[in-house]
């Protein structure tokens, strides 16, 4: 039998150990499912803020390079006007037409620069709609921890009692009106609990 195959029946008969398979699980601090979405809505929320914190940033730095881009055109354009003119009055000087063609190919480049920064402007605002989402899919989750504890706490009022639980009379383990049946044992208990649960 291979080594892959041995380790997934170990794996199995691991969680069909009856320890393992306790249902509905202790109520640990853990285990407790408000609290476990609590968790989930307070790292939701911190995580939602770093990233928009961050996006902020990179929008701040596109927008900054966006101005240095639209100076960087302005010469680049006043440069080929200049250049334009130069070419025109002495074609013979082939320093004017290289610079002129010079000053063509970085405005392509500028622009080109500059539609990928509106791009990128418009892939963060993209980001930024998506985080809204997620942030009402938390508010979601905040809902149903409220309905839950709203309905623990009714069903919490409804099942309280003046009596104290330590003052009462223990349970019988059995109706007077059974005592000629036959009674079920622990072992009979324990075994059907166990057939219950497989």
């Amino acid at each position: 039998m291979s080594s892959t195959l041995k380790d997934s029946e170990n794996e199995l008969s691991y969680h069909t150990n009856e320890a393992d398979c306790k249902w509905p699980l202790p109520a640990t601090d853990e285990n407790k499912m408000v609290n476990q979405l609590d968790d989930v809505t307070k790292e939701s929320e911190i995580k939602a803020n770093e990233i928009l914190d961050i996006i902020e940033g990179i929008s701040n730095d596109l927008m900054n390079e966006e101005k240095k881009v639209n100076k960087a055109m302005e010469v680049f354009s006043s440069n080929k006007e200049l250049f334009t003119i130069l070419n025109n009055k002495f074609p013979d000087v082939h320093a004017f037409k290289i610079q002129l063609d010079n000053n063509y190919s970085a405005l392509n480049d500028v622009n080109e620069i500059l539609e990928a920064l509106h791009n990128s402007g418009d892939s963060i605002a993209s980001v930024i709609d998506i985080m809204q989402f997620q942030d009402i899919h938390r508010q979601k989750i905040e809902r149903v921890i409220n309905v839950m504890r709203a309905l623990s706490n009714y069903t919490n009022n409804l099942l309280s009692s003046r009596t104290d639980d330590n003052t009462r009379v223990s349970s019988t383990r059995h109706a007077a009106s059974n005592l000629d049946d036959k009674l079920l044992s622990n072992e009979d208990i324990e075994l059907l609990l166990t057939q219950f649960r497989n």
